[in-house]
């Protein structure tokens, strides 16, 4: 539809049905301290012509050229296929399926998606999704405070090895409804917690594999919370899932919610979003599931149909019984995750983790082979690891880029030394010839 702009008739008729003078008059009740007069900062516009070559000069000064960046956002090869059905008009428009009737592809969509995680992590149901990884452990949190009702600490114990952004987010969200987050040990990258510190806990935290690459001992984790009487929510990268343990499997009885970043299944890095977070959990917490399920049925004529058959949220149930109010789906994410995940299957989903670990191995050890390049942590790690250098890893990065390079993800104030060692990634798309490019670039300088 394209947009058509009121003339200035069609403002007169509005204010003369409205019985006011101006524009102005709409916003009476704002008190005019706080209204802004005008936008000073805000340059004068430009000519079309003007504004596309300036944004082609962006555009060319955003292609950063070879990327061994982790930390979160993968550089993954997403088929073309992908986005080209992502991106067909019933998708790209489509909203929120509150009419059934309306909305079966869209429902058969989020069905096979929630399916598709529930499976890939061993889980018994999926939601619909929520905004990103770092909130949907926030979510998690909350979640986990209202099953368990046994602890009365409120006290949730969380990993230093968690990824700091959703450390920031987890603070930023659930703090402020007297909730304590607190940190466990840290001991050679990997988490390590005491009787003393589970005691009485509402849930522990464990990210597989952490924000340093590192492999976690999940059965262990997982089983020492479970004996305490806590909960274990897993986070988790759904690419590593084709090779690891899912959570649903960890320890003995499997964690008991989990959630992550939806970014590696076909949604493009883009400087770093937008992307989705997923969450999922055991049928026994559906009910404090926030968000959207979809689910499958029969009519009368025995045919299927697809429904929305629990929605926890405020926009259909009252606000004091919503389990969330900022648990909205992303759905034409979710829409390029599912045809990511069906068009690549078990296999090739496995088929894509296993040259993650590839690449990323045989990159470290190139690397190590240069006398100032050392590992961090000697733990197994699955497609990112912690790499040291006897440089600053600003000089290194500047290096870097001038040969074209993305070197990886600076730790300064992460951990000690942190502004010598660089958290670095090599997925699918790393050739002999990339490792082999930062490799000579490091040796040159």
């Amino acid at each position: 539809m394209p947009f058509i702009p009121h003339t200035h008739a069609d403002k007169e008729s509005m204010l003369d049905t409205l019985g006011i003078a101006s524009i102005d008059d709409l916003f009476d009740e704002i008190p005019k301290e706080i209204q802004c007069e005008g936008l000073p900062d805000v340059p004068d516009g430009i000519s079309e012509m003007a504004m596309l070559s300036h944004m082609a000069k962006r555009a060319r000064d955003d292609s950063a050229g070879i990327c061994f960046l982790g930390a979160g956002c993968y550089d993954h090869y997403i088929p073309s296929a992908v986005w080209d059905i992502a991106s067909r008009g019933e998708f790209l428009t489509a909203y929120t399926p509150y009419q059934a009737e309306a909305s079966q592809g869209t429902l058969q969509l989020v069905y096979e998606f929630q399916t598709m995680l529930a499976s890939l992590t061993s889980m018994d149901v999926a939601n619909a999704s929520v905004y990103d990884g770092a909130s949907a452990l926030a979510e998690a949190i909350l979640m986990a405070v209202r099953v368990n009702r046994k602890s009365k600490s409120r006290r949730v114990l969380v990993p230093a090895s968690l990824h700091p952004f959703y450390l920031a987010t987890v603070r930023s969200i659930v703090t402020h409804q007297d909730i304590n987050v607190e940190l466990m040990a840290l001991e050679d990258g990997l988490s390590a917690i005491s009787d003393s510190v589970l005691n009485d806990a509402i849930a522990v935290v464990v990210q597989q594999p952490n924000f340093f690459g590192l492999l976690e001992d999940v059965d262990a984790l997982t089983t020492r919370a479970h004996d305490a009487g806590a909960l274990v929510i897993g986070v988790v990268n759904p690419m590593t899932l084709a090779l690891l343990k899912p959570p649903g499997d960890w320890g003995d009885t499997g964690a008991d919610i989990v959630c992550g970043d939806g970014q590696p299944l076909g949604i493009p890095m883009a400087s770093g979003g937008p992307s989705f977070g997923f969450l999922c959990t055991r049928m026994a917490h559906v009910r404090q599931l926030p968000g959207r399920i979809a689910g499958r049925t029969q009519d009368k004529t025995g045919n299927w149909g697809f429904v929305l058959t629990l929605q926890a949220r405020e926009q259909h149930i009252r606000r004091a019984k919503a389990t969330s109010n900022i648990c909205t789906n992303q759905g034409l994410l979710v829409t390029a995750a599912t045809i990511y995940m069906t068009l690549l299957g078990p296999q090739g989903l496995n088929e894509v983790a296993s040259a993650c670990v590839r690449n990323t191995h045989r990159l470290a050890e190139r690397l190590t082979e240069l006398p100032n390049v050392s590992m961090r942590f000697d733990a197994p790690y699955f497609h990112e690891c912690v790499l040291d250098f006897e440089e600053s890893t600003d000089a290194i990065q500047h290096r870097l880029l001038n040969s074209g390079i993305l070197g990886g993800y600076p730790l300064t104030g992460l951990i000690e030394k942190g502004d010598q060692a660089m958290l670095i990634c090599a997925t699918e798309t790393r050739t002999d010839r990339d490792i082999e490019s930062y490799y000579r670039a490091l040796s040159d300088g």
